[in-house]
């Protein structure tokens, strides 16, 4: 979501809350306990989709999604597929199974849903994938929109757990990822990212300030996971 808020030349400040690890102020502001989570004044908004339309909408400068109606459907579908399935697939069927869940609970991941999403779902995603990216520029022209971020962000959560597309069978798909990852606000940002996966949940918010990332001062993090009401 950082990367939408660069986009649009906004000032912000982060309090970076591992996934489960918010107290109950953070609970009445995200009721299923997850993140991202928006503070605009007196507005709260804590759906990834939502906030973008916000951002959008409430603020000048360049415009999240393309002018055209029709463009601007597609742009939509293209972030709700990348939010629900490519979220689905590389977070909780990857990401989260090889990083996440040793990490905060302890225990390995599920071996079986690692194996299948490395087999079955990220092939199939990155073929739908492979028919719909543009050979150049981005999905909507030359500039980098909500669309664009919203597919290209998840590829970083696979490159952390060691997956990558090959260039060979997806080129298309391997050329876009690079192309949105090379623009700042992709760039920007990796600071912040390589702080975070280097360590632990209870040591992100020290890290993030050595980064040199603009915390708030107060944090609704708490040193103990607890689940999430949605998944596990």
């Amino acid at each position: 979501m950082l990367r939408i808020v660069a986009l649009k030349g906004l000032d912000y400040e982060i309090d970076p809350i591992t996934a489960f690890f918010g107290n109950e102020e953070f609970e009445r502001l995200s009721p299923l306990r997850r993140i991202p989570v928006l503070i605009d004044g007196d507005l709260v908004l804590s759906d990834s989709s939502v906030i973008c339309g916000w951002l959008d909408e409430g603020y000048p400068g360049d415009a999240l999604f393309p002018a055209d109606p029709k463009d601007r459907a597609r742009a939509r579908w293209f972030e709700e597929y990348a939010d629900t399935r490519l979220g689905d697939v590389f977070i909780w069927g990857l990401f989260y199974q090889q990083f996440v869940h040793p990490i905060i609970w302890g225990a390995p991941g599920d071996k079986a849903r690692i194996e299948k999403t490395l087999a079955e779902d990220l092939p199939r995603e990155m073929d739908y994938l492979e028919g719909q990216l543009p050979e150049s520029g981005f999905l909507f022209g030359d500039e980098i929109g909500v669309a664009d971020i919203a597919i290209a962000s998840f590829f970083r959560n696979g490159a952390y757990v060691g997956w990558e597309p090959d260039p060979e069978r997806w080129p298309r798909v391997a050329g876009f990822v690079a192309r949105a990852l090379a623009e700042e606000c992709f760039a920007r940002f990796l600071p912040f990212e390589q702080a975070q996966i280097a360590t632990d949940p209870k040591g992100r918010r020290a890290a993030l300030l050595a980064a040199g990332a603009p915390l708030t001062a107060d944090t609704l993090g708490t040193r103990e996971a607890r689940p999430g009401i949605m998944r596990l």
